[in-house]
């Protein structure tokens, strides 16, 4: 009898030492959330889910994905990181500002990369681009935006004051605005500027601004960029051309810019991410990144319907209008 509960105890402790090497492994969990949806925010997420898939790491098979989205609502946005700590994610991408911001108020250790944020120090979340110092990294989707008042210059000659509509919350239109304004001034123009709080606002702001200058400028916004179709709809009425931030706002309602690609942004962040979980990286150490390349976005549908004529150089560029408005 006691030679048999020797052996079954040796059995016992074989078995505890053998299973885990046949148990499944452990998958991370990538919590993503968005502030909003609009194609620019959701070129990133695809990019860094791309990145993701080109490393070997696919949803449902050695990795779970947990996307939510707060649809504009800063409570929801709230619960969503709440949400992710409770969880104890392996990673967190947040995309947009708001996004990273409500994350990062929530924890210091879990590892954060943001993506189609402008300006990590001004909004806090790190201590410097070089070497971010907090559980915060990502990638900035900073735009040349002197080049972009340019542009306005160029395809609208006797343009004398450019209104400016932005959100008045987001820190990263503020920071845009800051430097539209100053390259306005610095080209002998005037300015014109009005503040939404959300988008029940922008068809009010949209009427006021329009009345007070010969062209628009819109920041990577996420609340006017969800909005588009209400911009193009007032701008077209009052012939007044609009030079937003980024590409897929061009696209949906927009005239024309100089901008990033959100894709190639996302798929920045993906790499990022996959330093972080299979190589182990120091997010508090790995620098900001941003695009060091351009790419023109001309909206065929409204110049045309506007009568600006499109420079021979960027008609290459020109596209129809994705989901025309009916004004």
């Amino acid at each position: 009898m006691k030679k048999l509960t020797l052996t079954l105890a040796l059995i016992l402790s074989l078995c505890i030492l053998v299973l885990p090497a046949f148990a499944e492994p452990v998958r991370p969990i990538i919590g993503i959330v968005q502030i909003v949806n609009h194609n620019a925010l959701d070129a990133a997420r695809e990019g860094f889910l791309r990145a993701l898939a080109e490393e070997g790491y696919v949803d449902g098979q050695n990795m779970t994905v947990d996307y939510r989205n707060a649809q504009g609502n800063q409570d929801t946005l709230s619960s969503i990181a709440d949400y992710f700590v409770g969880q104890n994610v392996d990673l967190i991408l947040a995309i947009a500002t708001p996004s990273a911001l409500a994350v990062a108020g929530k924890t210091e250790t879990i590892p954060i990369l943001g993506t189609a944020v402008t300006d990590y120090v001004e909004a806090k979340l790190v201590q410097s681009n070089d070497v971010p110092g907090y559980n915060v990294s990502g990638t900035t989707d900073m735009n040349p935006v002197e080049a972009q008042i340019a542009m306005i210059q160029r395809l609208v000659p006797d343009v004398k004051t450019i209104g400016i509509i932005y959100t008045a919350s987001e820190v990263n239109s503020q920071m845009q605005v800051r430097l539209a304004k100053a390259e306005i001034e610095r080209l002998g123009l005037s300015w014109k500027e009005t503040t939404v709080n959300n988008s029940n606002d922008v068809q009010q702001a949209m009427s006021s601004i329009v009345a007070q200058c010969d062209a628009l400028y819109i920041p990577t916004d996420n609340t006017l960029a969800s909005a588009m179709p209400i911009v193009y709809e007032v701008a077209l009425g009052a012939k007044v051309p609009v030079v937003a931030g980024d590409g897929n706002m061009v696209l949906q309602g927009g005239n024309f810019t100089l901008g990033i690609d959100y894709e190639k942004l996302g798929y920045q962040t993906g790499k990022m991410a996959v330093a972080v979980l299979r190589d182990g990286a120091d997010v508090s150490q790995m620098p900001i990144q941003r695009q060091s390349e351009y790419n023109y976005y001309i909206n065929k549908t409204a110049n045309d319907a506007m009568g600006i004529e499109i420079p021979e150089d960027l008609l290459p560029y020109a596209t129809e209008m994705e989901t025309p408005a009916n004004p």
